[in-house]
């Protein structure tokens, strides 16, 4: 059985989601979203990290997974979401927890079979994926589709080197 951590990052709002595998299938364990509170951008890289670090220090995961970066039209949104994104790395590998990138379009072609499936389309599957019932933020399912993509692309790998 593996624990796997799945992180979206933003500047404003980080989702995690937290999944275990085992040989029969994947499990919901935890999700949330570390919603940062100050307005200087030093001050929520730090609340980041330390969100982030708690996640890991709770829950234990054996491995983590987040998506890629990629560059946005606006180079300074892109900067900032890359400095979050490198907040709740040094998190996680603090923990010495390894860690896996996954491009967006990969997430989503594994999560609803598309590279091009809305938010709301990953959040249904995502649901459907793990027997969730009720409301679950958008950042929460970014970051469980991220987890479940890792269980995924781990499983399938897997098959590949039996063959």
């Amino acid at each position: 059985m593996s624990r796997i951590l799945g992180i979206d990052p933003g500047s404003r709002s980080t989702g995690y989601g937290l999944i275990e595998q085992s040989e029969t299938g994947i499990d919901y364990v935890a999700s949330g979203v570390i919603r940062t509170q100050h307005e200087g951008y030093p001050a929520r890289l730090k609340e980041i990290y330390s969100g982030i670090d708690l996640v890991v220090a709770e829950y234990a995961p054996d491995e983590c997974a987040l998506e890629e970066v990629f560059v946005a039209h606006n180079p300074s949104s892109a900067l900032k979401l890359g400095q979050a994104r490198g907040a709740a790395l040094v998190a996680v590998m603090s923990h010495e927890v390894a860690v896996s990138e996954y491009a967006a379009r990969r997430v989503k072609s594994m999560i609803v079979g598309t590279g091009k499936a809305t938010k709301d389309q990953v959040k249904y599957m995502v649901k459907a994926l793990l027997h969730l019932d009720g409301r679950l933020s958008q950042d929460a399912s970014d970051a469980l589709a991220i987890a479940i993509c890792h269980a995924f692309s781990k499983k399938t790998d897997d098959w590949t080197i039996g063959r």
